[in-house]
């Protein structure tokens, strides 16, 4: 393929990503969304996140899914949750999480 084409894709992608950002923030207090969408909006951090972790946590070392007892991924996960639907603390979530992701997978 040839460099002019390769560079002219890179500037048009460029341009239009950038175009697509600024006219959220341009637009973003511009007009109100409605309640119910507002109201969905509220749950996108949580659902984004689960999409990101999940997948993380039920793959074993190999890449197949593991749902078992072996899984120090899925057991971290599991006490990371715990302590996070108990404390409210990233911090602490985030150490005991992988306090125990360590910890079992030096015993397993």
């Amino acid at each position: 393929m040839d460099k002019q084409v390769i560079w002219l894709a890179i500037i048009v992608i460029g341009i239009g990503t950038f175009l697509l950002r600024a006219s959220f923030m341009e637009l973003g207090g511009r007009f109100a969304l409605p309640a119910p969408v507002t109201q969905a909006l509220r749950f996108l951090p949580a659902a984004v996140l689960s999409a990101i972790i999940l997948p993380a946590i039920l793959r074993s070392a190999e890449g197949s899914l593991y749902f078992g007892i072996g899984n120090p991924r899925l057991i971290a996960g599991i006490v990371a949750a715990l302590v996070a639907w108990k404390t409210k603390s990233v911090l602490a979530t985030l150490a005991t999480g992988m306090g125990t992701l360590w910890l079992m997978q030096a015993l397993l």
